[in-house]
C-alpha cells in the first residue's frame, strides 16, 4: 500500500479517456460498466504542474487498469506510464503521484487496485490541442478519437458531459475511439468504444 506524502503540489492541463463501455461511458452516472468489468484509464497532459519545488510543464503520465468488475468493487489489475522526458526529479514526483503516495484521482484508485505495474517509462507522442486528441506512449499505448455520428444520417455528433462532483474532470467532451489498444502489464483492444476529453486542475495532498 502506498505511504501517504505530505509534499504540496498543482497541477493543471488536459485529460484523454478511453475504456470498454459504450459511448457516454455508464459509470459517470454511477451506473454499472456497460460490459460488466472495466478495462480502460486516463492520460494526463500537464500545462502546468509543480511537486514542492519540481516543475512537471509539458510532461505526461498514464494510468490504465482491467477491473473485474464495477471500479469501486476493486480486484483491479493496473500499470502506469510516466513520461520519459522527465529528468530524475520529475520521475520521482510523477511516480510519488501515479502510483497514489500523494493523494489526488490517483491516491483514490490505488485503493482499487491489487495489482500496480510500474512505473514504466515511454516517450509520449500526443496531440492534445484539437477537438480530437490523439496519443502514442512508446509501443504500449495508442489511443486516437473520434467524432460520434448520427447512425442514420451520418451526421457528427457533439455530446457533452458536465460532473459537478467529478473526481478526474468536471466537463468533457464525449467522442469515440478510433483505435484504443494498451499492452503493458494490462492488455487489450478497445478500439471504436468510449473515449471522452477536457481539462483537469488538481491540489494536494
Amino acid at each position: 500500500m502506498a505511504v501517504a506524502i505530505t509534499t504540496k503540489w498543482t497541477m493543471k492541463g488536459r485529460v484523454l479517456i478511453a475504456c470498454s463501455c459504450d459511448w457516454g461511458c455508464p459509470c459517470n452516472v454511477n451506473a454499472p460498466p456497460t460490459k460488466g468489468s472495466c478495462e480502460g484509464g486516463w492520460t494526463w497532459e500537464v500545462e502546468e504542474g509543480a511537486f514542492g519545488e519540481t516543475k512537471l510543464d509539458g510532461l505526461y503520465l498514464s494510468l490504465f487498469a482491467d477491473w473485474p468488475k464495477a471500479i469501486h468493487e476493486g480486484n483491479g489489475v493496473a500499470t502506469a506510464l510516466i513520461d520519459d522526458r522527465a529528468d530524475r526529479a520529475q520521475r520521482e514526483a510523477l511516480t510519488t503521484m501515479v502510483m497514489g503516495s500523494a493523494g489526488g484521482p490517483w491516491g483514490v484508485f490505488r485503493k482499487t487496485f491489487s495489482t500496480l505495474h510500474g512505473p514504466t517509462f515511454v516517450r509520449y507522442e500526443a496531440n492534445f490541442s484539437g477537438e480530437l486528441p490523439a496519443v502514442k506512449a512508446g509501443n504500449v499505448l495508442e489511443c486516437s478519437t473520434q467524432f460520434i455520428r448520427n447512425p442514420v444520417t451520418s451526421a457528427t455528433s457533439h455530446p457533452r458531459i458536465v460532473l459537478p462532483e467529478g473526481m478526474i474532470l468536471k466537463d468533457a467532451a464525449l467522442l469515440a475511439s478510433k483505435r484504443f489498444v494498451l499492452s503493458d502489464g494490462v492488455k487489450y483492444d478497445h478500439s471504436g468504444q468510449y473515449a471522452a476529453f477536457g481539462f483537469f486542475a488538481y491540489t494536494g495532498p
